[in-house]
């Protein structure tokens, strides 16, 4: 193998466009997912492993023990699908970066500037992968993958590396609600526990994360014309908005930062007679979340109470949990068998609270615990996310030394 080896194949993954598609019917929710899907099962194959091609895209690899001493069996799972904010094709270009401002599209004049984006001097002088300004890069979660297939070429390659035995698992649609996760049989893989690697820099890992829901509140509203509106009309679309600024307008997003928590309202349609509005709920303790839960059920229940029965109709979903409660204490193995790799590797360790959710918030839920550790890159969900060549080398370099150091405790 060559250093490249590792950039070539995340490139390669790259160049298939696998954009998830919000609303849609299927799983996945994008036909390129399947051919994703396929040659990683192909390349896997390649390498030795057996390999399961499951519904829903979902394909499963399982790299055999070659330990003479009893290993636990440990799950690498990634996500094949790329967030919708972009649904155009990927053209990543390498840069070496001494500095400075990074022009990723001369013809269009779109420049990623160093005063913007302060992170850039932590990489100068390495060799950066980033997009030509008119797509995302996909190493959310594409780096994961090259990452993690990497690290299975190494020890195919490498026979006398003892290691368990290694199930490594693609899922579709984490971007459009972990939709692979959740349709994910966890207990089928028989792990002991999982890792993704679905967070950001160097040196990240993330052993908390939100609670997090969401609620679908209709609002009934009586149309009417002007002409004899007068004690007809109920407006919905004020009730909607009534409601809205009924909500704590220091705690949104836009105000919030660390383990703060807020009351997101995503999404609006109607009409007169009748409006419906899409809001989230987050917050790190289960106190808070059920706080901010009680508060929109108990608003919703105060409209009803002041316009009438069935105005406010509610309906609430939640969405994944807090894994803080099974990758602490008594069950922080998987969490500290990766903090001393990262030590041991010399990296600045940074563990972050996550504000979001990952797969393995869905199968930490299910009983198979799953912390969230780095792939390197940058700016998620951005045209100006970037993945540090060093940062996806030392990533590959992880895996293999959690594999190899794994004890059955």
């Amino acid at each position: 193998m060559t250093d490249m080896d590792i950039v070539e194949r995340f490139l390669r993954y790259t160049r298939i466009n696998t954009t998830a598609k919000p609303g849609a019917t299927t799983l996945p929710s994008s036909e390129n997912q399947w051919k994703l899907a396929q040659l990683l099962a192909t390349e896997m194959r390649g390498l030795g492993l057996n390999v399961e091609e499951r519904d829903h895209a979902i394909v499963i690899g399982t790299l055999a023990a070659n330990s003479t001493t009893p290993k636990p069996v440990i799950a690498f799972v990634c996500h094949m699908d790329t967030s919708s904010e972009y649904n155009t094709d990927t053209y990543a270009q390498i840069v070496d970066y001494q500095g400075g401002d990074i022009t990723l599209n001369s013809q269009k004049n779109i420049i990623m500037k160093a005063a913007e984006f302060p992170e850039l001097a932590a990489y100068i002088g390495d060799s950066l992968i980033v997009t030509d300004g008119t797509s995302l890069l996909g190493a959310d979660n594409k780096s994961a993958i090259a990452e993690v297939m990497h690290a299975l070429a190494v020890l195919a390659h490498n026979p006398a590396i003892e290691h368990g035995t290694v199930k490594v698992v693609f899922v579709p649609d984490e971007e459009i609600g972990l939709l692979g996760a959740k349709a994910l049989d966890a207990a089928s893989l028989e792990a002991d526990f999982a890792y993704t690697l679905d967070c950001c820099a160097i040196g990240e890992i993330v052993y908390e994360n939100w609670n997090a829901g969401e609620f679908e509140i209709t609002f009934h509203g009586v149309a009417a014309h002007p002409m004899s509106a007068k004690g007809q009309l109920r407006n919905s679309l004020l009730y909607a908005n009534q409601f809205i600024n009924q909500l704590p307008g220091g705690e949104r997003p836009e105000y919030t930062q660390g383990r703060e928590g807020y009351y997101w309202v995503k999404a609006i349609t109607g009409s007169a007679a009748q409006t419906v509005i899409h809001v989230d709920i987050r917050d790190f303790s289960t106190h808070g979340y059920e706080k901010r839960r009680r508060f929109v059920e108990t608003l919703a229940d105060t409209f009803n109470a002041l316009y009438g029965a069935g105005t406010a109709e509610i309906r609430y979903k939640p969405v994944y949990r807090n894994v803080a409660g099974a990758l602490q204490n008594g069950k922080a193995y998987p969490v500290q068998l990766a903090l001393d790799v990262m030590r041991d590797m010399g990296l600045t360790i940074t563990p972050k609270p996550m504000r979001g959710g990952y797969d393995g918030t869905i199968l930490t839920e299910k009983g198979l615990p799953c912390p969230n550790l780095f792939c390197g890159a940058h700016n998620f969900h951005s045209i100006h996310e970037f993945l540090p060549v060093n940062s996806l080398k030392k990533a590959a370099d992880m895996v293999v030394e959690i594999i190899k150091r794994a004890e059955k405790v």
